[in-house]
């Protein structure tokens, strides 16, 4: 799995463990190209599958990267992970371990969250930002909540904030395994460990959003009512020549709901 250099990677399509200074978690390749790091989202949507149609669409335009956040595979996080910049200073000391180049960067809802906090620290290895249905900033007063609380809520009421459909996408968790439903709880426990306080942003973060020198584009659900579009806008009019974009038929997980749309937008921007 490893690579140095260059701007063409192969993915092996396999899942493997991955240490980054004392701390391990799982990656999944596939595909080859232009290297592109997927960050998955947290809760309710939890880590991506190896199998998911979008991650087997985007591998068609490049060599995509989707790491495990640690906490959300098979294993409890590190003590020492704490917050969304330790997971930001994690991903970037990987890139920086394999010496990658030219990297497009995609994260979505928590995972733009952490994408988000990566470019602002460096984009030195990145070539372009996608944020999709990203976390992470603050646009109303302290009275104004942005983002629902979907930890004071049921799940079916979370599904119908986050999914454009939910009868079609959301999960019955009376019909899954016991195995899937540990990997529930870890995505909903390490969802609040990472982003609980402050919820789900970071109050520097828009004032910083001016250090993103890379194209962007934000990817937004046009459902979506956990975060809704006017967040999104307002996340992209805070980073210099952002490109906003909707996406019809999707809510919190445009991935989930419209790969095919998802991946289309992401290659037509790289291209």
């Amino acid at each position: 799995m490893g690579f140095k250099g260059g701007t063409v990677y192969h993915g092996t399509g396999a899942t493997a463990p991955i240490e980054i200074s004392g701390i391990t978690f799982e990656m999944t390749s596939r595909g080859d190209g232009p290297l592109l790091f997927f960050l998955h989202p947290g809760h309710p949507a939890g880590r991506l599958d190896p199998a998911s149609p979008a991650l087997e669409l985007l591998a068609k335009h490049a060599c995509v990267f989707a790491p495990t956040h640690p906490g959300f595979g098979s294993a409890p996080a590190p003590r020492e992970l704490t917050n969304i910049d330790d997971l930001a200073y994690l991903y970037l000391d990987f890139l920086d371990k394999f010496e990658a180049s030219d990297v497009i960067l995609v994260g979505a809802q928590l995972g733009g969250f952490i994408a988000a906090q990566m470019a602002v620290k460096s984009t030195a290895r990145i070539s372009h930002l996608v944020l999709v249905d990203a976390f992470g900033i603050k646009i109303g007063d302290r009275e104004t909540r942005d983002i629902a609380d979907f930890y004071a809520i049921t799940d079916k009421q979370l599904a119908e904030l986050a999914y454009a459909d939910p009868k079609k996408i959301a999960r019955d968790t009376k019909t899954l395994s016991e195995a899937e439903l540990v990997l529930m709880a870890r995505s909903r426990e390490s969802t609040g460990r990472y982003a609980w306080s402050p919820f789900m942003h970071d109050p520097k973060l828009k004032g910083r959003l001016h250090r993103v020198r890379v194209p962007t584009l934000v990817l937004w659900g046009a459902a979506d009512r956990v975060a809704k579009p006017e967040y999104g806008r307002a996340y992209a009019a805070a980073i210099p020549d952002a490109r906003f974009q909707l996406i019809e038929g999707a809510g919190s997980f445009p991935h989930l709901e419209q790969p095919e749309a998802f991946a289309q937008a992401i290659a037509d921007f790289i291209r």
